[in-house]
């Protein structure tokens, strides 16, 4: 039976580098956030008040279109693997819509919602802000330059809110401000082997409602940081 896991988190706290070495390590098929152009970018950056709206519509059906084509993934992967969850884009509306923009965003995602597949867990990585800042900054990619700490707390607020009313799946909480499994060996393997453990447990013969809601701050691995 396929299963499906969900890595998500904030800016530069290493869920794609997590969701690559899954990957590799469980031979899963991968899923990344859509990388299309959208065509309302830049007149959104110009116009935010105009051009709100339809970049919006265009990164949920960019993200819908990619999460349809998991349905028949399911049948050849043992295991899917995706650095976003199609509830997030509802995070980002909310930032930049209002009124009956929202409303009618609301409309058309829970029209899709149902038709997409829900993940089996979902891994919710965090950092604390100042060192989310650290990483964002050695990045140096000018898109992310702007970003402030306000917008980091804002953000990271609005994911707590998110899992409080989240029922689809499990959601475990990983804190990897100590966590470099992309160059540190020992690290990589007490991360892979947490998730075994985890999906061990969605196998097992009451998953997945088995898995509560918990946070994990596997301090052992020492102040290495992530880059990823």
């Amino acid at each position: 039976m396929s299963r499906f896991i969900v890595v998500e988190g904030l800016i530069g706290v290493g869920k794609t580098s997590l969701c690559r070495i899954l990957h590799s390590e469980f031979n899963a098929h991968l899923v990344l956030e859509p990388c299309e152009d959208n065509p309302f970018l830049a007149s959104f950056y110009a116009d935010p008040d105009r051009f709100a709206f339809p970049a919006q519509m265009f990164y949920l059906a960019t993200r819908y279109r990619q999460q349809e084509g998991m349905a028949q993934q399911q049948l050849f992967s043992q295991l899917i693997v995706s650095d976003y969850l199609f509830e997030k884009d509802r995070l980002f509306a909310e930032q930049t819509l209002d009124g009956h923009e929202l409303e009618l965003y609301d409309r058309f995602a829970s029209l899709l919602r149902d038709s997409i597949p829900a993940p089996d867990l979902v891994l919710f990585l965090d950092s604390p802000t100042d060192v989310i800042m650290k990483r964002i900054a050695r990045r140096s990619i000018d898109a992310e330059q702007t970003i402030g700490p306000e917008y980091i707390d804002s953000l990271r607020e609005r994911y707590q809110a998110l899992w409080r009313r989240y029922t689809a799946a499990p959601v475990i909480h990983l804190n990897t401000a100590g966590l470099n499994y992309v160059d540190d060996p020992a690290a990589r393997t007490s991360v892979l082997g947490m998730i075994r453990g985890w999906m061990d447990e969605l196998n097992g013969p009451e998953a997945p409602a088995s898995i509560p809601e918990r946070e994990v701050q596997p301090s052992l691995f020492g102040a290495a940081n992530s880059e990823g």
